[in-house]
């Protein structure tokens, strides 16, 4: 069974939803569609995707208008469910976590470090905190990992890595570690497996017209164990689906 499973960080589902976010839903035809940065409420998510087509879940932040994540599924999972069991991270509707016969699906908006690097701390325990609960998973059963990881790994992730590197929140050196423990732990990040020296980038500033110029940062992922990455068909990127500030990415993936 192949399936084709898509992630994407619409930055405001009720934004999106103003941008043919219900075309593009049908355009995309996933058969698993992550959410990440919903900003809204669980109601105000349902309303938006109640005739979508999908079953779905979300997981929303307690504070209002902030981060928030959803997934849209054809297939019922086993089991949902979300965050990852400890309050100092699961305040902000960060993590949703499907499980299906074959494997575990993890949604996830990883926390920005923030302007001037405020969180860059906390962004770092979080890195440590959640690799222990990915690979608590993989115990059970092979994980594939989407999301907006908020990280550009390699200088060529990021169309100007030198006038960034430890100064801008996503390419510091505690951020790339960070992923490069998640690579050492046995993820695979598919869209490298496949296009080694290929450049894509998911996410450009509003400023400077840099989604036009395509000065870009490659920020959201799949990453997959390692026992289940050969099973993966392809890896792509979808920059000309609009309607955020990131677009959407995503596998092919035989089970």
């Amino acid at each position: 069974m192949e399936l084709k499973i898509i992630s994407w960080n619409v930055n405001g589902i009720r934004a999106v939803q103003k941008k043919g976010f219900n075309e593009t839903i049908n355009e995309l035809n996933a058969d698993i569609l992550c959410l990440q940065e919903t900003k809204a409420q669980d109601d105000q998510v349902s309303t938006v995707l109640f005739d979508s087509g999908y079953q779905f879940t979300s997981n929303s932040a307690v504070r209002k208008g902030y981060s928030g994540t959803a997934i849209l599924t054809k297939q019922e999972p086993v089991k949902l469910s979300h965050d990852i069991g400890l309050d100092n991270h699961d305040q902000e509707g960060r993590v949703i976590t499907a499980e299906y016969d074959d494997f575990y699906l993890v949604n996830v908006y990883v926390p920005n470090s923030g302007s001037g690097l405020v969180r860059l701390d906390y962004r770092k325990q979080w890195d440590i905190d959640f690799l222990s609960f990915l690979k608590a998973l993989e115990e059970k059963k092979p994980v594939i990992l989407c999301g907006d990881l908020n990280v550009a790994h390699q200088p060529i992730d990021l169309a100007n890595p030198k006038n960034n590197y430890n100064k801008t929140a996503g390419y510091t050196q505690v951020e790339i570690d960070g992923m490069t423990n998640m690579i050492n732990s046995g993820f695979v990040d598919t869209y490298r497996m496949k296009y080694p020296t290929k450049i894509g980038y998911s996410w450009w500033s509003y400023r400077f017209n840099a989604r036009a110029r395509n000065i870009g940062w490659r920020i959201d992922y799949f990453l997959v164990s390692q026992s289940i990455a050969e099973k993966v068909v392809d890896a792509f990127i979808l920059p000309n689906i609009t309607g955020s500030d990131h677009c959407p990415v995503g596998i092919t993936i035989n089970f």
